[in-house]
């Protein structure tokens, strides 16, 4: 039988790539730092169910995923905001309003955190560096228009 249609063991498998640790410094809100913390204790449980078992796959995603979650709890650096915002900042809530009156509100946050469908983008994304330092009543570019920011909060 060709060696085409065996089945190579998990041992046999080629080792996952790391997860890509960013150049940039790891800032995180307060609630950032509550998330990877999170991760960390999820994985650790995923990782004593698959040590029950057999399935080598799930092993060693979990190891890799632990060594990148432990690897940004230690270099995290948590940031508060303040508490009355002069200007987009690291964890402020920014308030836009849009051509036609509509708002849209970001809060600026760490990579690990971003997801830009619930309003939270990183403080490294175009986006985010382009609101950074923004005051009421400054023009940012957003989706191909200007926004005019209307609010400031933490």
């Amino acid at each position: 039988m060709s060696r085409a249609f065996v089945r190579e063991s998990d041992e046999d498998a080629e080792p996952l790539p790391e997860r890509i640790i960013s150049p940039h410094p790891n800032l995180v809100t307060p609630a950032g730092l509550r998330q990877i913390d999170d991760q960390i204790r999820e994985l650790e449980a995923a990782r004593r169910t698959a040590r029950q078992g057999t399935d080598k796959s799930t092993l060693a995603r979990v190891a890799r995923d632990l060594r990148y979650w432990n690897q940004r709890r230690a270099t995290a650096r948590v940031v508060e905001p303040l508490a009355t915002p002069d200007a987009a900042r690291f964890g402020v809530r920014v308030t836009l309003e849009l051509a036609g009156g509509t708002q849209r509100r970001f809060r600026i946050v760490g990579e690990d955190e971003a997801d830009p469908a619930r309003g939270l983008v990183s403080w490294v994304s175009p986006f985010g560096e382009a609101l950074l330092g923004a005051r009421l009543g400054e023009s940012v570019r957003f989706q191909e228009s200007d926004a005019e920011i209307v609010g400031l909060e933490t």
